[in-house]
Formats: C-alpha cells, structure tokens, sequence
C-alpha cells in the first residue's frame, strides 16, 4: 500500500505556488446535455480564461455545478481540463461529496491528472457538528496526496465552519487555505486578522460582489463566478485592489455589479448563476449552454435579455 506522503512524491501534479493569489475562476463546466462534456466548449473556454490572465481555475465546485455531475464526467473534466492547461496556471478540483471514499478518490485522480490542490466544502446531507467535521477532515487529509483547501458554503451544506474550526484545521500538514462564499464580511474579516501572521494560508472570498472590499482588507483574491465571461475585468479589479488604487477599484467594482445584477436573477434560485454564464457563454460562441439535470438552459426570452446585457457590458456588438 502507498501511504500518502508517497503518493506526494509520486504525483506530477503542478506544484501549489507558497500563497495562491489573484482571480481563481470557478469554471463553468461546458455540456452538451446532462452527460456528455462539451470537449471543444472546454478548449476554448479555458483558452479565453487563460487569455484574461487568471491566475489559477477551480473545477468542480459550485458554479461548476460540481455535485449534479456523474463521477466519470468528473474524471473526464479533470484529465482534461489538467491536460490542456499543461502547468501554465495552477487548477483546483472540487472533491466535495457525501461519501468520504469518493472525495478521497476525486482527489487521487485530480493528483493523477496534474492539479495544484484540492477544494472541500462540509459533506451536505447529514449536517455534522463542529467537533465531527474537525475529524472529518483530520481523517481525510491523511488520505489526500494533494494540499487542501477548505470551502466554507453554508447556504450549501447547511453547515458553517466556524472560525475555531478553521483555525484548528489550518495547524494540520497540508491546509492550505480557504474560499469563504457565506457573503458574511464579519467573519471574513475575522480571518483576516486570525491569519494575518500565516502569509502562507490563502484566504480567497466567493461572492464577486465582495471581492473588492476583501483584498483592500486582507483577503488575496476571490473565486469570482464572473471571471468566466469577463476575465480582464476581474483581473484588473483585483490588481487595483491589491495596488490600492480606490478610484480605479471603484470603477471597476461598478463593472461587476452591472454584470453579476444582469445574469445572475434570471435563471431563479438553485442554479442561477450558472444558467446566467453558460447562457452568455453560448451568446458569445465559447461553449454550450447545457445544464446538469434537474436545471435547463435559459429560455429565449431570457437569452434575448441575456444577449441585452452583454451589449450593455460592450462583450456583444451589433
């Protein structure tokens, strides 16, 4: 049996820079129906992310409508997407699952394939207490041959990781991090100022909204759902941000509310966010628009409203 730090040094995964920062799309995940991949839809939109000068992609997770998918599409999405990317930026894998086994096969396989780490948000059917998912992840770290990042997504699971959680959790070998999508600045901040003398854990916000007033107050960078369509423009919110230009940032974060408040609100609660991207995706030619069962693509009307803001964004002539 290998134990896990040799399937450490086995692994040719891309190596996980000391501290990630900058824009980490969560990438979309292109489909051509509710299981077969948009392999070509796939090429191009990692080439359009790459071209706006991201600084990492995130695979499978909320936006990627990572839990819908079956695990071979999964695989496939990840020697895929690994392959095509060949080390230029590091590539994150959503493992968050139900099952403790799966999560911690996802994971071997992504190590396979070449990722830079791993994204685990709590199991979402059986809610644990804080004590039982500290474990949890003790338990699956051991098995993990790659470095982890935490996700907390209460809206999601049902479970908040509280910020003693995170603090125990962040002394284990190989946590690296965390992206923060509960939209509560309060408890960002509180873990700005818990990590403020770890300038190697990463702490990266989620709601694209926020991104702006989480790196001006400590944060490195955010998972913006966005940075799908308009990669520059996140990139750039980010670098002023970071460089303290607050006349720029807040044109900038004008830009993002214009985008996010136009797509987001279409396609309803549940998947929203990704009928939204996909739908403008298809508008502008870089993937299908397909969506995981139980959720459908856009209407026409709505892909007209859609087609309204992507002119009003200046992604869309004519």
């Amino acid at each position: 049996m290998v134990s896990p730090s040799e399937r450490r040094i086995q692994s040719a995964s891309t190596p996980l820079p000391r501290s990630l920062r900058g824009i980490i799309p969560p990438m979309v995940t292109p489909l051509l129906d509710y299981d077969k991949l948009d392999a070509a839809g796939l090429e191009r939109l990692i080439e359009h992310l790459l071209r706006g000068g991201v600084h990492g992609l995130f695979i499978l997770g909320t936006t990627g409508e990572g839990p819908s998918l079956s695990y071979r599409l999964r695989r496939e999405l990840i020697e895929r997407t690994c392959r095509q990317v060949n080390g230029r930026v590091p590539v994150l894998v959503g493992i968050t699952d139900t099952a403790f086994v799966e999560s911690a096969q996802v994971a071997g396989l992504a190590a396979q394939a070449g990722a830079a780490a791993v994204v685990l948000a709590p199991p979402y059917y059986f809610a644990p207490s804080q004590a039982e998912l500290l474990e949890y992840v003790e338990h699956l770290v051991r098995q993990l041959p790659l470095p982890l990042f935490l996700y907390n997504q209460p809206s999601q699971t049902k479970v908040l990781l509280e910020i003693e959680t995170v603090r125990r959790a962040a002394e284990l070998p190989g946590v690296v991090g965390l992206k923060d999508s509960s939209a509560n600045m309060i408890y960002f901040h509180r873990l700005v100022s818990l990590f403020q003398d770890r300038p190697d854990f990463t702490l990266l916000v989620g709601p694209e909204e926020l991104l702006a007033e989480a790196v001006l107050l400590g944060g490195h960078g955010g998972v913006s759902g966005g940075a799908n369509l308009h990669p520059r423009l996140y990139v750039q919110l980010y670098e002023a941000a970071w460089g303290r230009d607050l006349d720029r940032v807040a044109a900038l974060h004008r830009q993002v509310l214009q985008l996010s408040s136009g797509l987001y609100s279409l396609g309803g609660p549940g998947a929203g966010v990704s009928k939204g991207l996909k739908c403008a995706l298809s508008i502008l030619g870089i993937c299908a628009d397909s969506m995981a069962e139980p959720f459908q693509r856009l209407d026409p009307s709505q892909r007209t409203r859609v087609e309204q803001q992507l002119r009003a964004l200046g992604l869309l002539s004519g």
